[in-house]
């Protein structure tokens, strides 16, 4: 009696799974629109090409990362931020699996369409599974294996090899790109890494050089507020060199009027300095 109760309760959680993975898939072809087509223009059509940051362009494949990619980024998340901003405002929709503490603001401040992004924070204890649900409908999906927060996951997951080769499956068959972040995923043919280099003080100070008047080294303590940043960033993969390139992030404006936007370092020098 008790067994046959047990694989009742068993049955029912295996349906509401399937129901809800169905449901899933079901909304996130509604968002598309048209889950049989791209939805966004691609930079290069012979060889299909999310468009990223045009600051980023020249260290990318292709100017831009090929769909049917798994990515894996480490380091700063303002790049991540700037890549969502940059599919969605070229028409592109992005799934975020995970994450919960991303500002969905930093992406709007960069010109992101908030409109075409699917965030699931708490996806429970097989992230991968979602993941894989949005790959028939976005154009980018964003994975982080870190930790959910409440101990139901490890802090920086492993995907199992065999389990990474069916997801990259589907990638390719979706013709979508599956970007990971904390933790770790076998088998990524493209690696990007960012870290930060320095900050930069706002506002201005005057009497100084450019460079300088940029730095916190200069900045009075406790006067002014970072206003950008410098970062490096590194993009390696199969069968190509490491490339790396220095971009700027800069805050315009105040308020309502606020916007952010990744540039190409104006030097090849940065001003190193200490944000404390």
């Amino acid at each position: 009696m008790d067994v046959s109760a047990g694989v009742a309760v068993t049955d029912v959680a295996t349906r509401g799974r399937a129901d809800e993975l169905a449901g899933l898939r079901r909304r996130m072809a509604a968002m598309s629109g048209r889950p049989d087509q791209r939805v966004v223009e691609v930079r290069d059509q012979a060889v299909g090409v999310l468009p990223m940051p045009e600051s980023l362009s020249e260290v990318l494949p292709h100017n831009g990362i090929p769909r049917g990619t798994v990515v894996r980024l480490d380091g700063a998340r303002s790049v991540l931020v700037a890549m969502i901003a940059a599919v969605t405002r070229a028409g592109g929709q992005v799934g975020i699996v995970g994450l919960p503490r991303l500002s969905l603001l930093s992406a709007a401040e960069m010109g992101a369409d908030l409109s075409r992004i699917a965030t699931i924070p708490e996806p429970g204890p097989d992230p991968v599974e979602v993941a894989a649900v949005l790959l028939d409908g976005m154009d980018l999906v964003i994975l982080d294996l870190a930790s959910d927060g409440e101990g139901t996951r490890p802090r920086g997951e492993t995907v199992a090899p065999s389990r990474a080769r069916v997801v990259m499956g589907r990638v390719r068959k979706q013709s979508s790109v599956l970007l990971v972040t904390g933790g770790t995923w076998p088998g990524a043919q493209l690696a990007v890494e960012a870290r930060v280099l320095t900050y930069r003080h706002s506002p201005h100070l005057p009497g100084r050089s450019a460079s300088r008047a940029a730095g916190l080294d200069s900045a009075r303590s406790g006067y002014g507020r970072i206003g950008g940043m410098r970062l490096q960033v590194t993009v390696s993969g199969r069968g190509r060199r490491s490339e790396s390139t220095e971009v700027e992030l800069r805050a315009v404006g105040h308020g309502p009027d606020r916007t952010v936007e990744m540039v190409a370092a104006a030097s090849a020098s940065p001003v190193l300095a200490v944000a404390n």
